[in-house]
């Protein structure tokens, strides 16, 4: 048996490892490392990067990892205040899996939710006129949290009687359509409204009606669809901004499908989780769908007092919420399999949990593409057993197809 020491080092695992990149325009730099395997000749041996390499699937090795089996049945669980942002791009998955699986799991537990319009840890710092990219949501937010959730939280637990009678809402959240904070006594809401947004081909969201016909796109890995227009964000430790930023320069590309409804007349809040359902046909083997849910501005949205200056708010696309699925996961993200070409094939996947309310005289557009480069790695859209060891030989171009029986299921809120 061997018998491993740990003990404090100087040394990091990771500083020498890092690249040294002569650039500052991070979308070309990534493109240099395309395929994948190019990034073995900069990290080499690094651990994380051979786990990858290794377990290009969700198998045994990830699943052994994952915390959320272990949210069942706890005996003598404390209580629990799990906070979240609505555009922390590291993890908005996280604090909304905790809170569902203690609720699902432990029905006897003290648990209760906050999400606020945060990105990664801003929850916990004063930034004075509270911005996440370009949007601003209003003046010391995460303070307020602090004072009126947390500090009641710890206070009640840890100083006062623990007996869980406190003036504490279920789940504490923030609609980054209205940039306000909402209380719920339940979440998701049970009496949220199930409505079937389908995606015409013409361009329209249909309201629960399917149409015929279907919408299709070139898409060519040696022309991704960037994720951001900012390419110092690229080169950054983390995507920070993209999760709200403006997606005009995307929905204007050829290789970009957009659906919008008519312009609103009443409010409309969606509050819950949203769920895609997209019918599609590639010429490939695999492919690539990054589904986009975004809140149009009216053309002439009025500037806050604190925009930026170089941004205008008229016509603005804020991106509320997004998610990306590998085909090849369609069925199982332990086992992969490859797409049949030319034949229509049903893809399901969630895009996460929203509070926005759109706003009348606004917009809902959805936006379907299958590369938002260098965020996620570009499929070579031929099916490989393992992405990280494709050669640049097996990246195709492919034309993908988006059928008008497609739908984005979302909960409205009345």
């Amino acid at each position: 048996m061997k018998i491993f020491i740990i003990k404090p080092t100087p040394t990091s695992w990771y500083d020498d490892k890092f690249p040294v990149i002569k650039t500052r325009d991070g979308f070309d730099w990534y493109k240099t490392m395309t395929p994948l395997k190019n990034f073995s000749k900069v990290y080499g041996d690094n651990f994380f990067w051979q786990e990858h390499i290794e377990h290009p699937n969700y198998d045994e090795f990830w699943q052994k990892r994952s915390i959320i089996p272990h949210l069942k049945n706890i005996k003598n669980l404390p209580a629990v205040m799990t906070v979240g942002g609505w555009f922390d791009a590291e993890d908005i998955t996280g604090p909304l899996a905790v809170y569902k699986n203690i609720e699902k799991y432990n029905p006897n537990a003290y648990n209760t939710l906050v999400m606020g319009p945060f990105g990664h840890g801003d929850w916990a710092r004063e930034n004075g006129h509270h911005f996440h990219s370009n949007i601003y949501f209003g003046d010391s937010i995460s303070t307020y949290f602090q004072k009126n959730m947390e500090l009641k939280f710890f206070k009640h637990f840890l100083k006062e009687s623990g007996d869980g009678k406190v003036s504490l809402p279920e789940a504490f959240l923030f609609d980054t359509g209205k940039k306000q904070w909402r209380e719920f006594s339940e979440y998701p809401v049970k009496t949220a409204q199930k409505v079937d947004f389908y995606l015409n081909p013409n361009g329209k969201i249909n309201n629960g009606v399917a149409a015929n016909g279907f919408a299709e796109y070139i898409s060519d890995p040696n022309k991704p669809v960037p994720y951001t227009e900012d390419p110092k964000q690229i080169l950054g430790f983390s995507p920070r901004n993209y999760m709200s930023e403006d997606q005009r320069f995307a929905g204007r590309r050829s290789d970009v499908l957009v659906y919008e409804t008519d312009i609103l007349s009443d409010d409309m809040t969606l509050g819950g989780d949203i769920k895609v359902n997209l019918n599609i046909a590639t010429t490939g083997t695999d492919a690539d769908f990054f589904v986009k849910l975004i809140d149009v501005y009216p053309g002439d949205e009025p500037n806050s007092p604190y925009t930026p200056k170089h941004i205008t708010l008229g016509g603005y696309q804020q991106m509320v919420r997004s998610e990306v699925m590998r085909s090849r996961f369609r069925n199982s993200f332990v086992k992969p399999e490859p797409l049949t070409p030319n034949k229509k094939t049903e893809i399901k996947f969630r895009l996460q949990d929203v509070l926005h309310t759109f706003k009348k005289g606004h917009k809902i557009m959805i936006q379907v593409q299958s590369t938002a480069f260098p965020l996620f790695d570009i499929n070579p859209q031929k099916y490989v057993e393992n992405i990280y060891k494709a050669n640049e030989s097996d990246f195709i171009k492919a034309t993908q197809r988006v059928y008008g029986d497609s739908k984005i299921t979302i909960d409205v809120l009345k």
